[in-house]
């Protein structure tokens, strides 16, 4: 069982009732709370959720429709993603409800505590696990709670594309244009045409830049967030562009046959580093391409990824390496 849930157990007596739980691990907590029902933006463990509580877990943006009493933010790992969600959440409670944020320490629970105070007098309940656990009891505020309403526009214009940039809160790079992906536009010449895919798509940055300087080339983006797959919709619309975005988890979700698979991937999962989505992409790419189908990624310097990739496709370049980054290249032959 998660820590942060361990927490929640500590009171039965608050959380037995009609209760949603946002951003809830992939643990057992929906089985220990009957009447609770899951709202989860990640693909992958919303899928583990569903298979085991089926009618029980929605995946989205938004809150699922229901008469909750009071619901639970775990806390994710963005400030502005905190912000948007209890937002959202104090939208959907009764003017009586409760609204209660857990998170750990490392995380920053004590910060976010202090956003969870904007909604009224927020109370801290217990502190174990080396988690802690927050409340506001009816909740309010003025801000807009649809998505649609945060979302950021940036306005790119590089390597001799120009494009809008539309992002929600917790996207990664929410607002502004990261250095690696700076980078990677650079390095977007020569690539095979045919089926391509932006894996790890977020904004849809890169995918946007792929479909303006490949119009013959067929697009798929994909992501794990759900907030990343909406904003990269709203990227291509803005833009006049098409493209399949495919909400899911790792590159097992993506479509075989790609011409290329061009990627700025994730290394973090929430406080802690987690390697294993981009070791996963690196070993399971090659089956995603046809015949000559190349890879191509940014990634930042200390990374060891090039054995991977050579172990994987047997040959790995090095395109470019500028503000510790570097833009490898691989080819399935």
């Amino acid at each position: 069982m998660d820590p942060r849930s361990e927490v929640l157990l500590r009171h039965p007596e608050r959380f037995g009732g009609a209760l949603l739980l946002a951003g809830l691990p992939a643990d057992d907590l929906l089985g220990t709370l009957p009447a609770a029902s899951g709202w989860s933006w990640h693909a992958g463990e919303a899928e583990q959720l569903v298979r085991r509580y089926p009618g029980r877990v929605s995946l989205g943006i938004e809150p699922p429709a229901g008469d909750f009493a009071s619901a639970v933010l775990f806390l994710p790992k963005s400030r502005e993603a905190t912000d948007f969600l209890l937002t959202a959440l104090t939208r959907c409670l009764p003017a009586e409800g409760s609204l209660y944020l857990v998170g750990e320490k490392k995380a920053g629970i004590e910060r976010a505590a202090r956003q969870l105070g904007a909604f009224g007098k927020a109370s801290k309940l217990d502190s174990a696990r080396h988690c802690q656990l927050w409340v506001v009891q009816g909740p309010h505020t003025e801000a807009d709670p649809r998505p649609d309403a945060w979302l950021q526009r940036q306005r790119l214009e590089r390597a001799g594309v120009n494009l809008d940039i539309l992002s929600l809160p917790g996207v990664f790079s929410h607002g502004r244009l990261d250095v690696g992906t700076a980078l990677l536009l650079d390095q977007l010449d020569g690539l095979p045409e045919g089926a391509v895919l932006d894996f790890g798509c977020g904004a849809g940055v890169v995918g946007a830049a792929l479909a303006r300087r490949y119009p013959a080339s067929t697009l798929h983006l994909l992501d794990v967030d759900a907030f990343a797959v909406a904003s990269s919709r709203q990227t291509l619309a803005a833009n006049g562009l098409s493209g399949t975005v495919i909400s899911g988890d790792g590159i097992a979700a993506a479509p075989t046959g790609l011409a290329a698979i061009v990627s700025n991937p994730p290394f973090h999962s929430g406080v802690k580093t987690d390697y294993r989505t981009t070791e996963t992409l690196l070993a399971e790419a090659v089956r995603h391409l046809k015949p000559g189908g190349e890879l191509r990624l940014v990634a930042n310097s200390f990374l060891r990824y090039p054995p991977l990739i050579e172990a994987a496709f047997s040959n790995c370049r090095t395109l470019a390496e500028r503000d510790g980054f570097k833009v490898y290249s691989a080819r399935r032959r």
